[in-house]
This record gives structure tokens, sequence and C-alpha cells, in this order.
């Protein structure tokens, strides 16, 4: 019995085992605190006896395997390291959990306390007493320029301690150490004259948790330089095969029926009537209309960008596209300026939902503003007071689709009172804020006062008698006079022409478009000559040729998308991974470059690598991502969390080509056939420890990236981790690569088969950490919600169907022939 006992303990099935409960459990609580609450899910799960006794199992298990197999004197440093920095990490969260203290203390202006307030065992609230004191002198709130969104918030206090008194300045990733006690700013009252700062004190559980953090990170690069790793064996392995490379699969090749246009609905329809031959026949001149779009405006949220900025988002939002008919944004916002009685009857604003079309009687997709109108009634009032009457869970597609519609009227009711369009800087305004010509203007004064007024009406007269003159000129020098104006008030905020100018040539450039279309195409060709390869014994040199001359294209057009990817960096100031449409932007690039860099081994990591981004590229560009480079709240702004979404996504990149080279394989052991010489045997055996390379790349990147991230949460708000479900899902994602990653330990799952199928299957864990926790989960990180998700879900139920079929047929195939499956397996 304890031999029985000892070998249990000791076994890599029981480790695979224990990862997979480990994972369905923190699956489950985050269900649970969907549905009942933070509470509930962290007594069930989280700090529930069974789960603590689970991960002690883990650490058993581990320490036993390490005895039992002899690893030290495997000497296998990086593996080792790493599993014991998991130890130390996860001592470092008990420790945590027992004797950290945590607290929120709430100051007035003026006001000294030494007490905060904590939450008992018993979840009630008591006071706990600090050995020094601390006073609020000063809460400073800085909003974005003409904006009410805060920039940063900042409390200077006087810390009383030892006798003594020093003044100190907190901040958003700015903390106060004193005596072991961490004061994070975490918020204000609504007067802005208090402030809520979060108490924190775990000296022993976070150096204990960042050395593990520390060893963790040795331990993973010791794994990729080792010579005893598993990577350094699966490349010594691959090096050993010969025409491992230019494999695909024909199935494949439909992707290139994608569309290369997300934007294929440009306006160009017939808009009903007289109407619209008006606005076609005046069109404002494309040079005269650049010279509009470049004059700086200010955003709602305080940023300052070129009018041509605004016009593609307002285009973007009314009509779901970046041009109308032939008129570009520019041309649109002004034909929408000089006649908004015409635009008002042209149906041109999309209406997403047909039940709304059908529910209101409106004419088709594309409706016009006086439709929405009956007899001075506003038709969505009564159903919009019911949909705002509803809490948000219980808001039906129909009333969220009203929502948005209710926000295009809005829009475009705005428009035509010249309201939106912030042109005008108030000189020495304290708060930064740029004014419309419809705005309000009484807060100007004498000469400004006259000049905001009527410069708008002055400049859409002159670009009236220029459309019958075609003569520019005057309306050019009008536009010229706003910029003036513009330059001479601002003094308070600086104009950055040459970021305008950067702007501009983005909105131009449309880089990402380019580099979809160039990627589609470019991965396409690369699939069909590796497709025309595959049959090779011995590789021909023109399809070498081919594909060299195809690779070097894909790398001008990645530099080209890393180009697109500096500008929107400087033009924003920040990283270019804050929202969902840059993050996509972003795991298209990391993907494209997991290809490069392992394209020496096989060309065909790139053109997955390379179609995949394209596809990335086509769905960052569809109308539920916003492509509007906006501010950041002050908890993004911090070092941490910039190198944490950077690698935490590029890890995804390599996930999803683990994925479609695990499709790859399973689709060539179906077409394999019986013969032994069948080229594809060494192909479909080296393309798999490409397979398995990319899922060590990705796993070392995600950790990395998980535990950066607790590291910033850590130096944001004071604890490193807090079971949010973005974070539970990320180490869902890491556990069950780690499952996939140590299959090949058990004998009877050593199999080429399994590891492909459990690697494409593996992906969907990624797609829930990236996707489902924003839009399907609560939390923190549910900033993302988008109810357009839920159309693609029908897409991705039907991939799922198809790999279970893929997965079914390609076992038969391999299951039917012995011999062939010990090659594979070999």
């Amino acid at each position: 019995m304890k031999v029985t006992f000892n070998k249990l303990l000791s076994s890599y099935v029981t480790t695979v085992v224990l990862l997979l409960i480990y994972a369905v459990a923190l699956a489950a609580a985050t269900f649970i605190e969907k549905y009942y609450g933070t509470p509930t899910a962290k007594t069930m799960v989280y700090y529930s006896p069974l789960f603590f006794l689970l991960q002690l199992l883990l650490v058993i298990n581990f320490l036993a395997i390490v005895i039992k197999r002899s690893y030290l004197k495997s000497r296998k440093w990086g593996m080792l390291t790493v599993h014991f920095a998991f130890i130390i990490i996860l001592l470092g969260a008990l420790t945590s959990f027992l004797f950290s203290e945590e607290g929120i203390l709430h100051l007035r202006e003026g006001e000294t306390s030494n007490q905060i307030a904590v939450r008992t065992s018993d979840d009630r609230t008591g006071i706990h007493i600090l050995p020094f004191s601390v006073e609020l002198k000063k809460f400073t709130l800085t909003r974005y320029p003409g904006s009410s969104s805060p920039s940063s918030y900042e409390s200077e206090v006087i810390v009383h301690v030892d006798g003594k008194s020093r003044p100190e300045r907190i901040f958003m990733n700015n903390v106060l150490d004193v005596k072991g006690y961490r004061f994070f700013q975490a918020s204000y009252d609504p007067d802005e004259q208090g402030t809520i700062l979060s108490v924190n004190r775990d000296v022993a559980g976070r150096n204990i948790t960042y050395t593990g953090y520390l060893l963790l990170v040795i331990g993973l690069l010791l794994c990729f330089t080792g010579k005893n790793s598993r990577f350094m064996h699966l490349s010594r392995r691959l090096k050993e095969l010969h025409n491992a490379g230019n494999i695909i699969a024909c199935l494949l090749m439909m992707i290139l029926a994608f569309p290369v246009n997300s934007q294929a609905n440009d306006g160009r329809r017939e808009m009903g009537d007289e109407r619209w031959e008006i606005v076609q026949k005046y069109m404002v001149n494309p040079g005269h209309a650049e010279v509009f779009g470049s004059l700086p405006m200010q955003s709602n949220s305080g940023r300052v960008m070129p009018i041509n900025t605004f016009s593609s988002q307002v285009l973007r939002k009314l009509h779901k596209s970046e041009k109308i008919g032939g008129l570009n944004s520019d041309q649109f916002l002004i034909s929408l300026l000089i006649m908004p009685d015409i635009w008002m009857q042209i149906p041109f604003i999309t209406v997403s939902n047909p039940e709304l079309t059908s529910y209101y009687n409106l004419s088709a997709k594309q409706c016009a503003y006086v439709q929405f109108f009956d007899n001075g009634h506003y038709k969505l009032q009564e159903k919009l007071e019911e949909a705002y009457n509803k809490m948000p869970n219980q808001r039906t597609r129909f009333d969220k689709d009203l929502m948005k519609l209710d926000e295009q009227i809005n829009i475009f009711h705005q428009l035509i009172n010249r309201q939106m369009l912030n042109l005008f800087p108030l000189e020495n305004d304290p708060s930064h804020k740029w004014y419309a010509p419809g705005d309000d203007l009484s807060a100007f004064a004498g000469k400004d006062s006259m000049f905001v007024s009527r410069i708008m009406d002055w400049y859409l007269e002159e670009v009236q008698e220029s459309l019958r003159s075609n003569d520019w000129t005057k309306a050019n020098e009008v536009a010229g006079m706003i910029n003036t104006y513009q330059q001479a008030k601002n003094k308070t905020l600086d104009i950055s022409p040459k970021k305008i100018q950067s702007e501009l040539k983005y909105n131009r450039m449309d880089v990402f478009r380019a580099c979809k279309i160039g990627y589609l195409v470019l991965g396409g060709l690369l699939l069909i000559f590796t497709f025309i390869a595959q049959f090779q014994f011995r590789e021909k040199r023109w399809t070498k040729t081919l594909i060299w001359i195809l690779g070097i294209l894909v790398l001008i057009v990645f530099h080209y998308h890393m180009y697109g990817m500096g500008m929107r960096w400087y033009i924003g100031g920040y990283a270019p991974w804050s929202n969902s449409y840059e993050t996509m932007v972003y795991v298209a690039w990391a993907t494209v470059l997991a290809g490069l860099l392992f394209v020496r081994r096989n060309p065909l990591t790139l053109a997955l690598a390379t179609l995949f981004g394209g596809i990335i590229l086509f769905v960052s560009g569809l109308n539920w991502m916003d492509p509007e480079i906006s501010t950041l709240v002050p908890v993004l702004k911090s070092p941490w969390l910039m190198f944490h979404v950077a690698i935490i996504v590029a890890a995804y990149g390599f996930f999803g080509i683990s994925c479609l080279m695990g499709l790859t394989n399973m689709i060539m052991v179906v077409f394999a056939g019986k013969e032994d010489n069948n080229p594809l045997v060494n192909r479909i055996k080296g393309l798999s420890i490409i397979n398995e390379m990319s899922l060590l790349v990705g796993l070392a990147l995600m950790t990395i990236g998980t535990f950066l991230g607790a590291v910033w949460a850590n130096e944001s708000w004071g604890r490193y981790w807090g079971w949010d479900p973005k974070e539970t899902w990320a180490l869902i994602t890491m556990v069950i690569y780690a499952i996939v990653t140590h299959l090949h330990l058990i004998k009877r799952c050593n199999s080429l088969w399994l590891f492909n199928v459990t690697s494409v299957i593996a992906f969907s864990s990624v797609l829930m950490t990236f996707f489902g926790v924003n839009y399907f989960l609560s939390g923190m990180h549910s900033y993302g919600q988008n109810e357009h998700v839920n159309n693609i879900l029908i897409y991705l139920y039907l991939a799922f169907g198809i790999i279970i079929v893929l997965a079914m047929l390609s076992y038969r195939s391999w299951k039917k022939n012995p011999e062939r499956r010990r090659k594979y397996d070999k």
C-alpha cells in the first residue's frame, strides 16, 4: 500500500490530473463570481481548504518526482529552478494570506489620522492603529485639457513618525512606504477635497513572492539556454530531420477567400433622390478639404488632434465607413456644415439591427435623420427610457442597439448645430477647454468673442463661393486665420505641428489596412508554394527561390507594420496596446514575428504566421473595434503595465502559430496515405517539433507577462494577486499549456496526434483570456464589453465543430497504421 501511494505521488499522471483539476476549479470560480459574487467565489474555491490542499499536493508531487527521477543528477537546472520558483511563489502567497494587513485611509484636506479601516475575518469593518500618523495637506486632481476625464490625482501628505515630520507625495504608480506600510492612491471624494488611500503591510510575503518571480525569470532563461533543457533537445532533434519544411494542406488555402477590405461598404450606392445629386454636384475640392482637415481641434477626451481624425471617427460612427460615395471624411464634414438641411434628408445613418428598422418602420438599413421624428416627436424616446431604466445586465440586444442608434442621432444633431467641432481655445482657461462654433461662447470677451462667433459663418460663406467660382484661395485663407487664432490663444497647452502632421500622415497611409492586404496575399502565396513543395521529395530550386522572395516581402510588410505601431505610439504618447483594437494590431505583429523567428527551421511557420497575422488585422478592422487614439486613465500610465501587456500578448502570437501548426499536422495525417516513403512523415514530425518549441516560448512569455502584471498591480494598488477573472484566466492558460507540454512525460500520452490536437484545443483558453473575460465575465478587466462579440460566437462554434471532425478523422488515420504511428511518435 505504501509503495502504491509513493508511486502515485511521484507519477506524471498525477501531475497532469492535479493540473487539470486546478484549471477546472479556477474556471468554475470565475463563473461563480459572476453569478454569486466575489465573496462566494473566494469561500468556495480560492480560499477553501480543498484548494489549499490541491496546491500542496502539486508541491509534494513535484518534490517526489525530483527525488524519484534524480533530476538533480541530470542537471536540468532550468526546469528545477522554474518549479522551485513556483513553490516559493506559493509560499509567498500563503505568507501574505496569513500575515498581511490591508485597509483604507480616508482623509480630508487638513485632517490627520493614524487609523485605517480594515475588513475583519467575519466580513465586518474594524479599526487598525498605525504606529505613525498621516496628514493630508492637499489633494490635486488633474484632468485632460477641456475634459472631465482624470489624467492623474495626487495627495500631498505630511507623515508624522518618531517625533519627526516629513512631506511626501502619493499618486498613481508612486507609493509611499512607512515602517513596512505602503500607501497607494486609490480614489478621492466627489468634491475633490479628500483622498482615499489603500494601505498594505506585507513585507515578508512581498519579499518571498518577488524572490520567486526573480528565480522564475532566471529559470526560464536557463530553460532556453541549458544544453540539457527540453528546448535544446527539440532543437537537436529538428536538425536531425531532413526536408522538415515546405508542408501545407490545401484546405487552409480557402482562407484566401477572406475579403481583404473590411470597409467594402464605402457608400457607393444610390442615395435615393436628387438630394444626393446636389451633394455630389457641390463636392468640396479635395485640396481644400485637406487644408480644413489639418486644422487642430480638441476631442471630448481632451486630446488635440487634426479635424481629419475627428471627421473619420464621425463618419465611421454614423455610416460605418470612412468614405461615403465619392466623398472622403473631410469633404463629408464640410458638406454637412454647408448643407445641413440636405443631409438631414439623405438616408446614410446605418442602423445595425434589422429589428429596429422593422419596429420603427424605417425605410432600409440606412436611414435619414428626419425619419426618426414624427411631427416633432422623437420616435425612439419611449423605448429609450425603458432601456435606460433597466439594469445593464437586463438589457436586450434590441435595447443596446437602440441606445447606440440614439448616440448616432445625437452626434448628427450636434454636428448640424455646429457642436463637437472644438476649434477655439479660451485664452488662459484653467481647464484648457476649447469651444465649438455652436457652443455657448459667452466665456469669450472683446475681439475674441467677435472672432469665434463669426469666423465659422464667414468660412462657410467662402466655401460656398468657392464652389461656384472654383477658386479656393479665400476659403484657404479663412481656414488659415482659424489656425493662426489657435496658435495665438492657446498659451496654456502646446500644439505640436509635428504631431499633427504625423497624425495626418498616419491617417492617410492607413498602415494596418495595407499590412492586412499584404499579409493575406503574401501568406496565401507562401501557402500555395509550400503546398506544391510538400509532394516533392527534394525541394526544387524554383520553389525555394520563390519562397525566399516572398519571405523578404513579408519582412518588408512586417517592418511597415512596426512603423505604423511606432507612429501610433508617438501620436498617442503611450505604448499602442491599451485597448482591444491596439492589442489586436500588436498580436498580429507578434504573430508574424514568431513566424520570422522560426523561418529558418521551417518556412511553413512563416506562411501560417503571415496569414494568421492578416486575419487578425482583418478582425481588428471590423466595425465593432474602435481604432480611435484616446487618452489613458491614470492607473494605465505605468511602465510595468507596458511590459506586462507587451509580453503577455506576444505569447498569444506563439500560441496562435502553434494552433495553426497543430491543425496543419492533423490535416496532413489525414492525407498522408499508407506509403512508407511518403515525404509527409518527416515533415509532420518536424512541424510537430517546431510546434512544441513555439508552445514553450509562448508559455515562458505568458508566465513572465502574467507575473509582471502582478508586480504592476502590487505597485499600483498594493496587491499582486486578487483573483480578478482576467488574471485568473491568464493563470488557467498557463496551466492548460503546462499540461500540453507535460503530456510527453506520460508514456501512453507521448503521441504526436494527441500533442497536436491538444495544442489546438488549448488555444480556446487564450480566446477566453483575451476576449471572453472582457465580454462575458465581471471584474476590473471587463472594460472592453461589446455585444458585437455575440455575432462571432457562431463562427467560433463552427470552428470548434470543424476541429472535432478533423481530430476524429486524423485519429482514425493515425490509429489505422500502427507502423506509421510508431514512425510519428518515435
